[in-house]
Order: structure tokens, then sequence, then C-alpha cells
């Protein structure tokens, strides 16, 4: 607002706008027409929908941000919304308006997420919505062609589904990294070592990153995370493959795209300083969504938890103030270390399911950095609080122990953590068949799960996974 209104940009919306001419507002471009918003305020918006732009309640146990895919209930003739029927769309933000007397003659959809709010208004040629078509696949693209073909009789054959809430996410993970002859190229780990055991012990090579991306867009992944496993080792913004991967990949895949390793301050060979926000920009501005931090933040929260001073200078401070916290995530990557007595650690421990491999009854999750080489004095639990504290919007959770065996997700760590906070958090390792995701859905309050190898082999398709979610009973978008 402080940018449209020094430019004088804000009055000339307005009187665009006022004359009926073509809009379309995305996300922040619906809160902004609105009369003021509580974020970083009250900050005065546009002006012209009556109501006030407030954060989610997540006191009633909704999760906040509200990431993902959820359904509308259309309330009048959108134009725009035609061809959607009863599908998911994505959602990604933490501040909503909500209906009223006063605005209800703009309301052309709304959406359930705790309470109702608007997810799309619509007068005359004059459109916004909340969600984001450019990242809700083929529904999304219809509404943009809607918008810029309001006459044409182009119509996709719809297929009619009974989306009623916020779906579970199924992400398709690809951990890139360069091969022996410095091609990029997606491997998978095994416990986190990506080598052959033979006798060239070479980089496991699972296929390109970019048509991978692409087919896992196809089979109906809902999100598609790039993981570089050796960013922590190279200086990010020379890593130039990296940042071509993401953009060729947004041009094709139009789901929500998420990049993480090696985003931290730098100061290179010349003495040139880059922050962790300008090295998350570029990530950005390259087609990434949300970006990933792993090593930088246990190093954050580390400090947090010693000092109590949130200073602003972390990446995560730096990042989620400017691009919001529902662009951060946090991925943690713990190693059990068994007990036989809680009282032996002072960071959260917890009793196993399975005990362990001398009998041990208790473990608490150990953080690591640098790929899971280095241990670090802090605990999972702990950190998902620090970190969530200092402005994470979501935390994806890894175990080291689960990582290739293909034997499920480590349940008791993912409800510990899911339990904790109030931000979503993303299930990941140990998927190795369509039981697990049921699984971990229905033991934990996991709102998505990820799984890397199993896809890139072909052993367990996405497709299959949805159905099998489908026959029980837990919501997904298909």
């Amino acid at each position: 607002m402080d940018v449209l209104n020094n430019t004088g940009m804000g009055e000339a919306l307005c009187t665009y706008i006022q004359n009926d001419r073509p809009f379309l507002g995305i996300c922040l471009g619906l809160q902004l027409l609105f009369e003021s918003s509580e974020e970083n305020g009250p900050v005065g918006g546009l002006g012209l929908i009556p109501g006030v732009v407030g954060r989610f309640d997540s006191s009633n146990g909704f999760r906040v941000p509200h990431i993902g895919w959820n359904a509308l209930q259309i309330t009048k003739d959108s134009e725009i919304l035609d061809d959607i029927g009863n599908r998911h769309v994505y959602f990604v933000h933490s501040y909503r308006a909500m209906p009223s007397n006063e605005n209800k003659e703009w309301i052309s959809s709304t959406c359930n997420y705790g309470d109702e709010f608007i997810a799309s208004v619509r007068k005359g040629k004059v459109h916004a919505v909340q969600f984001h078509p450019e990242k809700s696949g083929d529904v999304g693209l219809s509404v943009l062609r809607r918008f810029l073909l309001p006459k044409s009789s182009l119509t996709e054959k719809r297929t009619e589904r009974k989306a009623s809430k916020l779906a579970k996410r199924v992400i398709a993970c690809l951990d890139v990294r360069t091969n022996d002859e410095g091609d990029l190229v997606v491997t998978k780990g095994d416990q986190y070592d990506v080598r052959e055991h033979a006798e060239k012990n070479e980089v496991r090579n699972l296929g390109k990153p970019v048509e991978l991306a692409g087919n896992y867009y196809k089979d109906g992944a809902d999100e598609v995370s790039f993981l570089n496993i050796t960013g922590f080792r190279d200086f990010p913004l020379g890593d130039l493959p990296m940042l071509q991967v993401l953009r060729c990949a947004s041009e094709n895949v139009f789901v929500p795209l998420t990049v993480g390793g090696g985003i931290r301050d730098f100061t290179d060979s010349n003495d040139r300083y880059y922050s962790s926000l300008e090295v998350a920009s570029e990530y950005f501005r390259s087609g990434a969504d949300k970006i990933s931090i792993g090593s930088d933040a246990v190093h954050a929260a580390e400090e947090y938890l010693k000092t109590k001073v949130k200073t602003g200078k972390s990446s995560i401070e730096q990042i989620s103030r400017v691009y919001g916290n529902q662009a951060v995530v946090v991925s943690i990557d713990p190693r059990r270390v068994y007990l036989n007595d809680p009282s032996d650690v002072e960071f959260k421990s917890i009793r196993l399911t399975n005990p362990g491999p001398k009998g041990e009854e208790y473990a608490w999750y150990q953080c690591t950095i640098n790929g899971g080489r280095e241990g670090r004095p802090i605990g999972a639990y702990e950190l998902a609080k620090a970190v969530e504290e200092l402005g994470a919007g979501e935390i994806l959770l890894n175990c080291i122990d689960c990582d290739g065996q293909g034997k499920g997700f480590d349940i008791d760590l993912i409800k510990m953590i899911s339990d904790a906070v109030s931000i979503p958090v993303i299930a990941s390792s140990g998927a190795g068949a369509v039981e697990h995701f049921s699984d971990v859905f229905s033991k934990t309050n996991a709102s998505a799960a990820l799984a890397a190898g199993i896809f890139h082999r072909k052993e367990v398709p996405i497709r299959s996974v949805k159905e099998h979610l489908l026959k029980e009973g837990i919501e997904v978008r298909i």
C-alpha cells in the first residue's frame, strides 16, 4: 500500500476499478480492495469493499497459515469460476476478509476454514480471488483463461468431485545434486547416503529434475519440492543450474514449488556480503513459492533459545518479514537417540511405540545440520517450537532413521511435533506403501505427506496414493 500510495497508483487503480475495467486481484490483490488490514497494521487499503482483513484465529485448533487445497462455496454467478465445480483450489495465507451485510453484493464465493471467509469477489468486470489460480493446476488455469477470454466458449470437460474441506496434501520431493560429471540429477538417499554401493561408488541417478517435476504435476502431486542436498557446500547465488531448474519447472508446473539447500547469509571470496533474504529472493524470482531452511534454522533456534531475543537478523525472520511466514518452511533433520530413562536428557523425549534395538522404551530426537553429518545440542521438539516463534510458516519433518527404509513414517515423532505447533507439518522419510500415507494422516495431525524414492522408482504412483486415501475417507485433491 505504501508503494501504491507513494506512486499514485492507488488512486489510479481505484479510478480504473470504479470505471468497471477488467481487473483480477490474486490473494493480496483481493485484500487490497478492502478498507484496511490488520497485517503489519492497521494499514489502510483501497477502500472499494467494506470490511477489515484480519488474521485467522488459531485458538480453535486450525493451523495458521491456511496452506493447501480447499473447497469453494460459490454464492453467485462469478463467470471466471464456471469451470471449477466441486473441486479444490490452492490457498496460502494467514489473513482473510469476512462476509458481512455491507460487502455481500461483492461476494462470489466463500471458503470454510474455521470460519466462513471470502474466497472471491466479483462486480461487473472486476474480479478478485483469495486463492492462487496460477498454483491450482488445470482448475486454476481455467480461471485465468475465463478472465482473459470472457467471451470464449472454450470449456474443459469438467470432472465433478465432492470437494468439501481442506485436503491432505501429497508432495513429491526431488533431492537434487551434481553427480561426479557435474550434471544436476535427482537422487535418493538411504539414511542420507546417496551413493551406489558398487565398484564406481557413483551418485544414485534417478532422472532429470525438470522432467520429473513435470511428470509429478501430471500425476497429481499437490506440491513439488526441490532440495539441493549439496547446497550447504556451495554459494547459493552461484548455483545457477538450480535457478534454471526452477525457471523451467515453473513454466509447466502449476502447483506450488519449494526449494531448499544453502539458504543463509554468505560472504563470497571477494568479500561481498549477501543476506539470506537476497539469496531467497533470487529463488523466488526464479519461480519458487516457498523456500526451505535447514541448517541455518538450527543455528537461529539455538541462539534464540539461549538469549530469548528475536534479533530480526536470522534468515527465518528476514524472509518471513518481507515475504510472509507462509513462504518459509523449516526442514528438520533429526536422528533418534535411545534412552532408558527420559530424565537422562534435558530435551523432550517420548515413549516409543516400538522399543529400540536394546529394548529402550524412550528416545529424544537430536537435530542435525549439514545434511545429517553433524549433531547439535537441540531436540526436534525444541527446534519446532522455536522456529514457529521466529516466523516459520510450515515444518518439513524428516527422520534420518526412517529415510529410504520404506517401512513407514516415524509416527511417534510426527505426532509429537504436529501436536506441539500450530503451523502445518509435512511428514517426510520412510514411505514405502500407500498404507503409510493413510497411517500418518489418521494417527497424527500432519497436514501433508512427502515422498521421493517410491515416486521416482514408480513403485507407488501418486494416483494410487490418492485413490487409497479416498477409499479410507481422507479428503484429497484429484
